[in-house]
């Protein structure tokens, strides 16, 4: 009987565990978690923050899951050492767990930058649930926070700290916010409407010291930035990414980039062990190759892969590619791919409606006459569709006049090519 090890509670440990569940019924299956909780939908904690939602509703499965499932669920457990000979994990209370079969599903930790001062003064990341409850137990109308980071997160904890009455400031190295998710002309679509919301950016800057006031030791009192200016500073939150957990495969001879190798079956270098989700370098069937695509959809369906081969059916993985959705003052968002073709490459194609004086920006990058990118801002009830065209390869030049309308729909698309997308 086969015995199946997950580390990792969140999207593509589930989503592992439910595919090996849909085949193995009866082989003994343990989760174990470094969170206290069952597992939770992690890109709500800014609502929860907010105050807009509570514990119960984030809740990934129904309570019941893990007992309709047959899974041994540890909590509050990491992973310290594997054992590729013996086949054990040994976690930090010195439990040895046996497996056949191992999925790794760990994530990322937040990236902390060395900033002087930092380590010496209270600062928040933004990963988790204790993340969220940590900074809502510190935060109070009026307050002034500090954002290091213009990407999805840092906006998202923006956008729930403005909601509880606190001043904003974004700080972001890059030229605009949204660096790796839109191109320049969207940037400036959302950039007015954070702005509009109340909030200052500052982009091409970065803190470089963290300041506080004696007599309160580790208490914020303001931040130095690279140019030698200073702004004062209650909540100093760091929402720059996250890097993957790839320690947690040292001295193993796992194979490792970025991010932990993976196969297209999502196996590891050690053909017992799987990985997936923010640690794995999986397939972009974009790049064409392995890359790093930490999203929550990529997780459920690289670890659902995973699960189908760790319970012995043959199942290839058809990739991920990078992709953002982001509802956030008012504006929605979604990307993928590429979004900014190299300039000067003349193999490029780029389709665009640029109405951003009304808040909408539309963009549809082609790569041999197939959709290899795409941006919608604003507008993006029919994004589905063209990221449909793009995930599927469909060659859309003899329709793509049609692609940037405003009754776009299945059926604006020649009958072969909406027939085969209902079928996938």
């Amino acid at each position: 009987m086969t015995r199946y090890l997950i580390i990792g509670n969140s999207s593509g440990g589930i989503g592992a565990a439910e595919a090996i569940r849909e085949i193995d019924r009866r082989g003994p299956l343990t989760i174990v978690s470094e969170e206290p909780y069952p597992a939770y939908s992690r890109p709500l904690i800014a609502r929860y923050l907010a105050g807009e939602t509570s514990v119960e509703r984030m809740a990934y499965r129904r309570p019941e899951f893990y007992r309709q499932n047959d899974i041994d669920l540890v909590l509050g457990q990491r992973l310290v050492r594997l054992d590729l000979a013996s086949r054990h994990a040994e976690l930090d209370d010195g439990r040895l767990l046996p497996y056949d079969q191992l999925l790794l599903a760990v994530g990322g930790t937040p990236i902390v930058p060395p900033i002087e001062g930092l380590r010496e003064h209270e600062f928040f990341t933004f990963a988790t649930l204790d993340d969220a409850r940590r900074l809502a137990a510190r935060v109070h109308s009026g307050q002034r926070a500090i954002v290091v980071g213009g990407g999805l997160v840092g906006l998202s904890v923006t956008e729930a700290l403005v909601r509880l009455g606190v001043h904003v400031t974004i700080v972001e190295l890059a030229p605009q916010i949204l660096g790796r998710a839109l191109d320049t002309a969207a940037a400036s679509l959302v950039l007015r409407a954070v702005e509009e919301g109340g909030v200052r950016v500052l982009t091409g800057r970065t803190v470089a010291r963290v300041l506080g006031s004696a007599p309160t030791a580790g208490v914020v009192s303001r931040v130095e930035l690279d140019d030698g200016s200073t702004l004062p500073c209650d909540l100093l939150i760091i929402a720059i990414g996250v890097r993957p957990r790839t320690e947690v495969v040292d001295g193993t001879g796992i194979a490792v980039q970025r991010g932990i190798i993976v196969d297209r079956h999502m196996a590891t270098s050690c053909r017992e062990v799987y990985a997936c989700g923010d640690v794995a370098e999986a397939y972009d069937f974009i790049a064409g190759g392995n890359r790093l695509t930490p999203i929550w959809p990529n997780a459920y369906l690289g670890g659902r892969i995973a699960g189908r081969n760790m319970a012995g059916v043959d199942t290839v993985y058809s990739g991920g590619t990078a992709m953002n959705s982001l509802h956030a003052f008012g504006l929605s968002i979604m990307s993928a791919g590429i979004v900014d073709p190299p300039p000067g490459e003349p193999a490029y194609e780029v389709l665009l409606r640029d109405e951003r004086a009304r808040g909408t920006y539309r963009k549809i990058t082609l790569l041999g006459g197939r959709v290899v990118g795409m941006i919608f801002a604003g507008e993006v009830d029919r994004a589905g569709i063209v990221f449909g065209l793009m995930r599927n390869g469909t060659p859309v030049h003899a329709f793509a006049d049609r692609l940037l309308a405003d009754d776009l729909g299945l059926l604006s698309l020649p009958a072969e090519v909406w027939q085969q997308m209902m079928r996938v």
